[in-house]
């Protein structure tokens, strides 16, 4: 930048100010924010009925379908699909029937009146109606090995993946009802389960509990964490570790399923709309929030079934309800 001091010198001068993005504002009937089977689905349905459709995709397009190997349990691929391969599939769909797909991040939204903001790093979008289907990732025990055996042992979902893990030792951590399910319905494939629980009792529901103390094919590891994931190609072994004797044991088994809950992606919204406790959207009627106008969609509030075909389910269900709410301020 050339600035002019007091006197006749001319001078260059850096500028280290931070850059501010020109700010372009854009206007849509319906926004989505999120790009997992929710968000395409939603996106499908709402261009279809006529209407002038954005999808924010954020910055993990696809949700965590993208992170996984093969999907058998999503219809209409009577050889499964890889979930990556599925989520461009619906991509290409989506953007087919006319949404328009921008691969940035929101990072601020105002619902306060209505045309909605929606905010991103470099522009600002404006929606007579919002769809929220930012999904939820489920939380990690926080090992190098998790990244390294993800889809290759490694699982957070018994219900996606528990049918590639037949005839092996399998080891689930959790003591909630959400381990406890996981591990009971695995046992349905797995030789045995090794449920590891930080605590010398679980918290899961007293008939949940019976039903997995009662169960042969589970071994409960009290007081105990999982340290160390080992294997080549796949997951081989996993090393749990009891926090109070210090003693490691070293596991032979095929998989790890990780089931200690989810985090909603909803830090967003956090005073704009109505979240619980764990900060799920609470939905009013059907896919409505207490907000008019802005809907919600998939596991953003679904902690029960989280499946890429509920997910979508959800889109669909958000989308007739804004066509309908549309229509009504017409």
């Amino acid at each position: 930048m050339m600035a002019a001091d007091s006197g006749a010198t001319v001078l260059e001068k850096k500028d280290d100010s931070p850059k501010i993005p020109e700010i372009k504002k854009t206007k849509f009937d319906v926004v989505i924010i999120g790009a997992g089977p929710s968000g395409y689905t939603a996106g499908i349905y709402c261009s279809r009925a006529g209407y002038d459709t954005l999808i924010l995709s954020g910055i993990l397009p696809g949700g965590q379908l993208v992170n996984t190997t093969e999907v058998e349990n999503y219809p209409g691929f009577e050889k499964g699909v890889m979930g990556p391969d599925l989520m461009i599939e619906m991509r290409k769909q989506t953007q087919r029937m006319g949404t328009t797909i921008v691969d940035d991040e929101v990072v601020n939204v105002d619902f306060r009146n209505s045309p909605f903001k929606i905010l991103t790093d470099s522009e600002e979008y404006e929606g007579r109606a919002v769809i929220i289907a930012t999904g939820a990732n489920p939380r990690k025990l926080g090992l190098e090995g998790e990244q390294t055996f993800a889809g290759k042992g490694v699982s957070y979902c018994a219900t996606c993946d528990g049918p590639f893990f037949r005839n092996q030792e399998l080891i689930v951590v959790g003591g909630g009802d959400s381990a406890i399910e996981e591990g009971t319905f695995l046992t349905k494939f797995a030789t045995k389960i090794h449920l590891v629980h930080r605590r010398s009792e679980l918290r899961a529901s007293k008939i949940m509990q019976e039903r997995a103390l009662n169960n042969e094919k589970i071994e409960f590891h009290w007081d105990s964490e999982v340290i160390d994931i080992k294997g080549d190609q796949k997951m081989q072994q996993g090393v749990i570790k009891n926090i109070k004797t210090n003693e490691e044991t070293t596991l032979d088994v095929g998989g790890l399923f990780v089931a200690i809950g989810h985090e909603p992606n909803t830090k967003l919204f956090k005073n704009q709309i109505d979240l619980d406790d764990e900060g799920y959207i609470v939905l009013k009627n059907k896919t409505h929030t207490n907000i008019e106008g802005v809907f919600a969609a998939g596991d953003v509030h679904d902690r029960i079934y989280r499946q890429a075909i509920t997910a979508a389910g959800f889109g669909c269900m958000a989308a007739i309800d804004v066509d309908k709410y549309l229509t009504e301020q017409s």
